[in-house]
């Protein structure tokens, strides 16, 4: 990857200065939740499934990871947060990631959780979020307000 090439996290940040620290073997720990959560989006993006397993809570990782490599990691929107800053002991976000695979477009709503172990961030796991909730996210309500 070219070392001035955006974050495919959408931080707008250069991949070395932003997620491409954290995915280093010897780089800091994210400091929120939502910067784990990006951070594990360009793992992906990436198929560093090293990084995704060491920065899953022990309780809850898989023993090992089997990352599709057709799939293309097309894009991050981070939708909503809670807690999880540098100074809580959990966090939620909520997030839209899309993908293409076979020429088909995807995306994976899920609510994830977070959670300090060991004093790093780490993830829990994650609720996926129903098509009817992506669908009223994604466009705006047709009915009307006027009036009323």
């Amino acid at each position: 990857m070219d070392d001035v090439a955006r974050c495919p996290c959408g931080s707008l940040e250069t991949f070395p200065a932003c997620c491409g620290r954290y995915l280093a073997a010897d780089g800091p720990a994210p400091p929120t939740a939502e910067a784990l959560m990006r951070s594990r989006y360009t793992a992906f993006v990436h198929g560093d499934d090293e990084y995704l397993v060491r920065t899953w809570h022990p309780d809850h990782r898989p023993p090992a990871l089997d990352l599709d490599p057709g799939v293309e990691w097309t894009g991050l929107e981070v939708l909503d947060r809670v807690g999880g800053s540098p100074f809580d002991a959990e966090g939620v976000v909520e997030f839209r990631a899309h993908s293409r695979r076979r020429g088909r477009a995807d995306v994976q709503h899920e609510r994830s959780r977070f959670a300090r172990h060991a004093g790093r961030w780490v993830y829990v796991d994650g609720v996926g979020q129903p098509a009817s909730a992506r669908a009223r996210r994604a466009k705006p309500s047709s009915r009307s307000t006027r009036g009323s």
